[in-house]
């Protein structure tokens, strides 16, 4: 099969590899779409922590936002899954230690994450194989753009329900990606007044387009912010959503920096503020599907453009696309040509 092999960074080619051959307990899927995301591009460039701790490494093969049909199913599989579309959890815990029996398996010491850690490979490729465990199906009306938006989905949906907001609420999202913008989705269903800031032009257009008051850091108003969620890599600006926070209020960390961030943790606590980390979409992949599959929330609008498997060290390198619109995200269909 064809699959996106990246072999050093900035080094990323369309090759023939072996297709995958469904384990006992897993399956086979033909992958119809995938997302590039941020992580995708940290591998690119060589910058992401997992290549300098061990936890990955040359040649990979990334792709963890996916959609795709069930093809093959190995031993102890239930062969009922053969034709649906599903996606899957980006997390394989080891299934046996503490974490894992309390269902924590997204923070498995031991995990395994399909395209980025552990050796697992991912889903840019024409095929795919997982853990049954990992799958979910996807509703006849959720489609193969809007599955492959699940699991960025989840975190975001995971961040919106960590800031705990109630309808009349007002939330500042630091950062108008892809994960800002669909927390800002999420968080307009509660019945919230959702901000974002951002620095560019172009990104605050689109998240204003979507219906979102958006602003730049020295436009901001003096308004009390009742949860602010940071979905940034800015490593100053955590301290910054603390001091923008309202007293008895809710900061959400979902963002990574590249360096350490630090907050001052007097100021956490004479303002009673609730501190609240996020990783991993996994507890909220579920929800997320419910919310695509009600039309709660529709994220489509996010894609900017889909191209085939040809155009991947194209998309991580960030060259512009002939025709792509405005939106952050960028898919991948491994069935074009």
């Amino acid at each position: 099969m064809r699959a996106a092999v990246l072999t050093a960074p900035g080094e990323c080619s369309v090759q023939e590899v072996p297709a995958p051959v469904a384990s006992a307990g897993e399956v086979v899927v033909d992958v119809e779409r995938v997302g590039v995301c941020g992580t995708d591009v940290e591998f690119f460039t060589g910058e992401m922590a997992y290549l300098h701790e061990g936890h990955a490494r040359f040649p990979m093969r990334l792709g963890h936002e996916w959609a795709g049909i069930v093809r093959a199913v190995g031993d102890g599989v239930d062969p009922a899954w053969r034709g649906r579309r599903v996606m899957g959890d980006t997390m394989l815990g080891c299934g046996r230690c503490r974490r894992c029996e309390r269902g924590h398996q997204h923070v498995c010491a031991d995990r395994q994450e399909v395209g980025i850690r552990g050796g697992r490979p991912g889903a840019l490729a024409e095929q795919l194989a997982v853990p049954v465990t990992s799958l979910h199906e996807l509703p006849g009306n959720v489609d193969p753009a809007l599955g492959a938006l699940v699991e960025p989905g989840g975190n975001a949906l995971r961040a919106a329900r960590a800031a705990a907001l109630t309808p009349g609420d007002r939330v500042l999202i630091l950062g108008p990606g892809t994960i800002g913008l669909l927390t800002a989705m999420f968080a307009r269903a509660t019945g919230a007044e959702v901000h974002l800031m951002g620095h560019t032009a172009a990104s605050l257009a689109f998240a204003r387009s979507l219906g979102f008051t958006a602003w730049t850091e020295r436009e901001l108003p003096d308004v009390a912010f009742d949860a602010v969620i940071d979905a940034t890599n800015a490593a100053y600006l955590p301290a910054r959503a603390l001091d923008l926070v309202e007293p008895g209020g809710r900061v959400v960390c979902i963002g990574l920096a590249g360096s350490p961030s630090h907050i001052d943790t007097r100021t956490l606590a004479l303002k009673d503020v609730t501190a609240v980390g996020v990783l991993s979409a996994s507890p909220g992949l579920a929800a997320t599907i419910a919310a695509y599959a009600t039309g709660q929330v529709d994220p489509r609008p996010l894609v900017a453009a889909t191209v085939g498997l040809d155009r991947v060290g194209a998309v991580l390198a960030g060259a512009p696309i002939a025709g792509a619109g405005p939106g952050p995200k960028v898919h991948i269909d491994p069935r074009s040509h």
